[in-house]
C-alpha cells in the first residue's frame, strides 16, 4: 500500500523518531512554516479546524507548544500540543476576551496528545490566552488587539 510522505512523517514523529530531511518530492504545503517565528518543535495539529491560521505560539520547556490561531470569522482558538504524544499528562488550553471573564473557554485534564481546542469571538478585542503541559505554563494578557 502506498503511503504519503505526510503520513510517514506523522508516524515517525509520533513514534519519537527525529526526521532529519525530507525527500526532494515533498512539496512546500507538506512542510509546516510560521512566517516571522522560529518553528515550534511540535507543529500545529489543525485541531481548531479549517480556516484558522497560527498567529502566535510558544514552546514550553516541559515538552509542548501552545498555539493561538485566528479565523477571518473573528474567532480565536488555542490548542496545546505535546511534542511526544504518549502517556497521559496534565494539559490545558484557555482563552478569553481581555477583561471579560464570562467569555472564558478552557480545557484542562490529562491528555496524551493535545488540550483544546478552545474558542472565543474576539473581533475588535484583545485576548488573554495560555496553556500548560506537565510542569510548564504560559499565559499572555491583552494580546493581539484587533
Amino acid at each position: 500500500m502506498k503511503r504519503s510522505i505526510k503520513a510517514v512523517t506523522t508516524s515517525l514523529i509520533a513514534s519519537g523518531v527525529l526526521l532529519m530531511a525530507l525527500p526532494a518530492a515533498a512539496s512546500a504545503a507538506e512542510i509546516p512554516s510560521y512566517p516571522g517565528k522560529a518553528q515550534a518543535a511540535a507543529g500545529y495539529n489543525g485541531a481548531c479546524g479549517s480556516g484558522y491560521t497560527v498567529i502566535d505560539s510558544l514552546r514550553l520547556e516541559s515538552g509542548a507548544n501552545v498555539f493561538l490561531t485566528y479565523s477571518a470569522s473573528g474567532y480565536n482558538c488555542v490548542v496545546t500540543v505535546a511534542e511526544y504524544p504518549g502517556s497521559p499528562r496534565p494539559m490545558s488550553a484557555w482563552i478569553q476576551r481581555t477583561d471579560d471573564e464570562a467569555s472564558r473557554d478552557s480545557d484542562s485534564a490529562e491528555y496524551t496528545a493535545y488540550a483544546g481546542p478552545v474558542y472565543v469571538y474576539a473581533k475588535g478585542s484583545c485576548v488573554d490566552w495560555g496553556g500548560s503541559y506537565a510542569y510548564g505554563k504560559y499565559q499572555q494578557y491583552g494580546a493581539h488587539c484587533d
